[in-house]
């Protein structure tokens, strides 16, 4: 009888008694589509806007390979199309173009990649193999944790977390301000010169238990509370209410 194949990687199973004398030629292939498999590397140099990463039965072939690096210049967003659509497949995916590339194997769903200049660039994605129907689906952006470490490095890219998570909850100054309750004009009064002016100036009384003080000014721009006659207080009160 003559041999099958892995239905997603392409590996030749050998029936019982088949290849005498040529069955390690067989083996040889399968070690080294394995090889691909657990730590392959591809590198691609796109000059056109599609590529198909193809894995074919019993033979070496591009989309074995575990990693795929794509570089070069494809004058516009990119396709990369993973063939047969009905085998199942992990990629841990670099784009390392000046352009998206988008990854499809059918019409279930896609993963865009951003070119490296604008992200990370970088994706690991899982491919169905449902067919026609195929879906491809971002691992990447589906990581659930609870605890992440970053030593050294910065984070971009995120413009709206949460407040009960450590963020503003919005992606600009005046949306976060509005967000956190300090929005200008509406929750605190907005910056003025003169008002900070007066604020500088003025020099609290000290804890001397004194009451029915005003405000005077020396003619020079300091402010200071005075002690005033009852009498005095009450005229005052009078003009200005």
């Amino acid at each position: 009888m003559a041999s099958t194949y892995a239905s997603n990687t392409g590996l030749e199973l050998i029936r019982n008694g088949e290849q005498s004398g040529t069955w390690g030629t067989t083996t040889n292939t399968n070690l080294s589509i394995i090889d691909r498999l657990t730590n392959g590397v591809l590198e691609i140099t796109l000059s056109s806007t599609s590529k198909t990463l193809t894995t074919g039965n019993g033979s070496l072939t591009e989309g074995q390979h575990k990693v795929i690096v794509i570089s070069g210049s494809p004058g516009g967003a990119a396709t990369l199309t993973i063939a047969p659509n009905t085998n199942e497949h992990i990629y841990f995916i670099y784009n390392k173009t000046n352009q998206q590339i988008t990854v499809t194997q059918g019409s279930g769903g896609n993963v865009v990649i951003p070119a490296l200049s604008s992200a990370a660039g970088i994706n690991i994605v899982f491919c169905d193999g449902a067919g026609s129907s195929a879906k491809v689906t971002s691992i990447t952006d589906n990581i659930a944790t609870n605890a992440i470490k970053i030593t050294g490095g910065v984070i971009t890219g995120i413009t709206d977390l949460a407040i009960a998570d450590g963020g503003t909850g919005a992606g600009s100054a005046s949306a976060a301000r509005t967000s956190l309750g300090v929005a200008i004009g509406s929750n605190v009064l907005a910056y003025d010169a003169n008002l900070q002016a007066f604020v500088s100036a003025l020099t609290l009384p000290t804890s001397d238990g004194s009451a029915g003080q005003v405000m005077t000014t020396n003619g020079n721009g300091t402010l200071a509370f005075t002690t005033v006659a009852t009498a005095a207080r009450a005229y005052t009160y009078n003009v200005l209410f």
